[in-house]
């Protein structure tokens, strides 16, 4: 029994009649009395009494039709949506992000994603950054969104942003009168920031910049999420260096100040490099072109306001 033996004698069965359905299936009438009839001797049972001039089903025919009718529909909608997986349009993708990612938009960026592919599942992740490597080799991620670059060849990456690094100060400090903030006056003041473990990277950039300024930070408290760092210098335990997204957290205690320089945070998209699954693939592909766009936006804004200026 072959896929289109069910198919004609579906059509047949809707038609009730051999020329009308063999039209429809745009062949001639005797192949496909041939087929059905084929089928009938396969079974072993009528499913048609042509006895009268308009084709009826026999009672075994009424019954076959419900089967495979419902078979039909459902090997119809498996095609279609095997289709739609095939160019990422159903899927899931577990997500990993960084703490401070909470402020940049990441809610508006996977609301805008789900509802251009309302099909595919985000199982969203806060993770450190080395947690994200570790689950990205293990597998029990997809894809991860962090700051610093990727030294490892089993893992593929691509720059979707370059945040500007500020100042983060208790509001009554005494630095907080200045609009901008030299890196070198922080040389002798207490920061706070996450422990190297939790983040590798961003935690060598900031000693890196520190060392251009010809200064070690004197590190007075570690904190492994950014609240808990955003508490500590309201609280007045001291200062952090932090991506300029932190000015969306909406703090209270806090002074915030653009460092001169201008030194910057980016941002990564990293996942497998041998991973080629549609949705995670239409996933990076959706997160680099919105940060394509939001950029060029930001440097269109910044271009009208100055041009009003």
């Amino acid at each position: 029994m072959e896929l289109r033996h069910l198919r004609y004698f579906l059509t047949v069965a809707e038609e009730k009649h051999f020329g009308r359905a063999a039209r429809r299936l745009r062949m001639t009438q005797p192949p496909l009395s041939r087929q059905i009839q084929e089928l009938e001797a396969e079974l072993g049972f009528p499913l048609f009494d042509r006895a009268r001039r308009r084709v009826e089903l026999t009672p075994a025919g009424v019954v076959f039709l419900g089967r495979i009718r419902g078979l039909l529909e459902a090997l119809d909608l498996a095609v279609h949506e095997a289709r739609r997986a095939s160019v990422g349009e159903i899927g899931r993708v577990a997500v990993s992000y960084i703490s401070s990612l909470a402020y940049s938009g990441i809610t508006d960026l996977l609301r805008a994603f789900h509802e251009r592919f309302p099909k595919v599942e985000i199982a969203l992740r806060e993770m450190s950054p080395q947690a994200q490597i570790d689950a990205l080799k293990e597998g029990s991620i997809d894809v991860g969104l962090l700051r610093g670059r990727v030294d490892d060849a089993s893992l593929a990456f691509a720059c979707v942003a370059r945040d500007p690094l500020v100042a983060v100060l208790p509001a009554g400090h005494r630095l907080a009168e200045h609009k901008r903030i030299q890196l070198g006056m922080l040389a002798h003041e207490p920061f706070v920031i996450f422990p190297r473990q939790r983040s590798p990277a961003f935690f060598d950039q900031i000693m890196a910049f520190c060392r251009d300024a010809s200064f070690t930070p004197r590190i007075v408290q570690e904190a492994p999420q950014l609240d808990d760092i955003v508490s500590l210098v309201a609280a007045g335990f001291g200062l952090a260096i932090m991506p300029g997204s932190i000015r969306r957290a909406g703090r209270k205690g806090l002074a915030i100040r653009p460092i001169v320089g201008a030194p910057r945070a980016t941002l990564y998209i990293v996942w497998r490099a041998d991973d080629n699954a549609p949705a995670l693939q239409e996933f990076i592909g959706f997160v680099r072109s919105t940060f394509v766009k939001k950029k060029a936006d930001q440097r269109r804004t910044a271009s009208v306001g100055s041009a009003i200026g």
